[in-house]
């Protein structure tokens, strides 16, 4: 081939692999997601408990005090046959209306020592309640996980959801059992993983949760082993990070080989000898060396197809032509059968 031909080639080539790169599509981000609400702002008089106006206060002067009680956690909720007997307050001032037998049921430590409740003191206003310093997207979680029910219609952000799992065992909580199926959290936190999948591959990592952090591991494809902090590595363990970078390592090596083989010959024939079929092999090891240079893990069977499909464009004979589309057509199934996570 000339050299004008070659430059033709690999301008095809990285074409082809610059359309697979598109223009880059924001994803969605999580504050703009549509959430019911969390809590709602209801009057004192309307619930049992929480702070009472100051004692004293001439009428025509009090203020109602207005406090934000759990739009799933609320007096008379249907959670239980028994009343709720107990109400935690979250570090944003909403409380949550719950029944200490429920807690108890699933703690190993009482709720972190939080129960069974002191004798209140007479003196005391404040009832059966405790703080605790979560906010209230947090606690939700715990306690939706406490009463095995679903929260994904809150959509909590990914941050959250990963500190409730990281509080659970605060509270005698066992993770391993919360986070397997058919456990409600089991499935938020599947769903919640692409929006922040190193962070939970961590997460599963940390815990031993190998049945989550397979499925997670097909999101860390595209992402940059360079930029995985010292305290990711270190929280998630030396044999999920290992294999970790085994699987990228493991695809690249594997797409190196399947690229390696050129296109089969055929008999020479009058208008293609052996020698006219020796450019395409040439062809597809320069097609093939320029897409194994960087090529990324996540590397798509459409930039493969796009890389090398021109350089049927270059050939005159039908033969050659139709061993090219065999030999893509492979390497593309070939590739798409390379395992994909860890």
């Amino acid at each position: 081939m000339e050299p004008k031909e070659w430059d033709s080639i690999l301008q095809f080539v990285s074409d082809g692999l610059a359309q697979d790169i598109g223009p880059s599509v924001d994803k969605q981000p999580v504050s703009s997601i549509v959430r019911p609400p969390l809590s709602r702002t209801v009057s004192t008089t309307q619930v049992p408990t929480p702070p009472t106006s100051v004692q004293g206060t001439p009428a025509d002067e009090s203020e109602e005090t207005m406090i934000s009680v759990s739009t799933t956690f609320f007096p008379g909720a249907n959670l239980d046959v028994l009343p709720t007997d107990i109400v935690i307050l979250s570090a944003d001032s909403v409380f949550f209306y719950v029944h200490s037998h429920k807690l108890l049921a699933v703690s190993s430590n009482g709720f972190n020592s939080l129960l069974p409740l002191k004798s209140p003191d007479p003196s005391d206003d404040t009832g059966n309640i405790f703080p605790v310093p979560h906010d209230s997207v947090v606690l939700n979680i715990i306690l939706h996980t406490v009463y095995n029910m679903s929260v994904q219609h809150y959509s909590p952000p990914p941050e959250a959801v990963i500190a409730a799992v990281e509080h659970l065992e605060v509270y005698g909580i066992s993770v391993q059992a919360c986070l397997t199926p058919p456990m409600p959290l089991h499935t938020l936190f599947l769903g919640t993983a692409p929006q922040a999948p190193v962070q939970f591959y961590t997460l599963a990592g940390a815990y031993g949760l190998h049945h989550l952090a397979i499925p997670i591991s097909s999101f860390l494809l595209s992402y940059s082993l360079a930029s995985l902090t010292d305290e990711l590595a270190v929280q998630m363990g030396p044999l999920y990070l290992k294999r970790l970078f085994f699987l990228h390592l493991g695809r690249v090596e594997a797409l190196k080989r399947l690229l390696l083989p050129p296109p089969q010959q055929h008999a020479p024939t009058s208008t293609c000898d052996f020698a006219e079929q020796k450019k395409l092999t040439r062809a597809w090891a320069l097609a093939s060396a320029y897409l194994a240079w960087d090529v990324k893990p996540d590397l798509s069977t459409h930039a493969i197809e796009a890389a090398l499909r021109p350089l049927g464009d270059y050939l005159s004979c039908d033969q050659c032509k139709q061993l090219l589309r065999e030999r893509i057509n492979n390497l593309v199934s070939q590739w798409s059968t390379v395992k994909r996570t860890v």
